[in-house]
């Protein structure tokens, strides 16, 4: 009896020890599946950013990997500062307006564009005669190869008086290096050599 008894013990015990070997690995196995699914949880969580529209509702929107983005970002800050540059208004604050916000997007070299038009009266002429000036970005050829990135833009300037629109065309070059982003430079690119290469009358429309 005593013999049966302590293997009856023995037997008990294994078990016990068996039965907790294999909860311990279930425990295991569910905290290491809680950790990998919270992580992965995560790394969703981080792929979306929430928007505030006005204030008043929340917008979900996916965030892309940068390197996906960036043409596009290239053409738009070349788009954004040929129609803050070129689009004048007989309003002299409105000028001065445009150019300072195409300034932030360009380095100097602009400036000195600018600087050699104001010397020679141009924007006091588009005041005086009551002309406005606007462009039409046609196509905007980016070279991401090599960096710094080359762009070349091809535009339409339309400028027009009180009796004719004369069409210019317009084409310019410029290379792209990344810079900071800032609310006065969203794409966080700068235009670096800025030249115009074309800008000649192809056509006059009498009003």
């Amino acid at each position: 009896m005593e013999f049966k008894s302590l293997r009856n013990i023995e037997t008990s015990f294994r078990q016990i020890r068996l039965f907790s070997i294999v909860f311990l690995c279930m425990c295991a196995a569910v905290t290491g599946y809680s950790v990998w699914s919270s992580y992965n949880f995560a790394e969703e969580q981080r792929q979306k950013i929430y928007v505030l529209d006005d204030g008043k509702s929340l917008m979900l929107a996916l965030s892309q990997d940068l390197s996906q983005n960036r043409p596009v970002e290239a053409k738009e800050h070349v788009r954004r500062f040929h129609e803050l540059f070129f689009t004048l208004s007989p309003d002299k604050n409105a000028i001065e307006s445009n150019i300072n916000r195409a300034l932030f997007l360009v380095d100097k070299s602009a400036f000195r564009y600018y600087k050699d038009l104001s010397e020679k009266g141009y924007y006091n002429r588009v005041v005086s005669g009551n002309i406005n000036q606007g462009v039409q970005v046609d196509s905007i050829v980016c070279n991401f190869d090599a960096y710094p990135y080359k762009a070349v833009t091809y535009a339409r300037q339309m400028i027009i008086r009180e009796s004719n629109v004369t069409e210019r065309s317009l084409v310019t070059r410029c290379n792209l290096i990344n810079s900071v982003r800032s609310d006065n430079n969203p794409h966080g690119f700068t235009m670096e050599s800025f030249e115009i290469l074309e800008n000649r009358d192809i056509r006059l429309l009498e009003r």
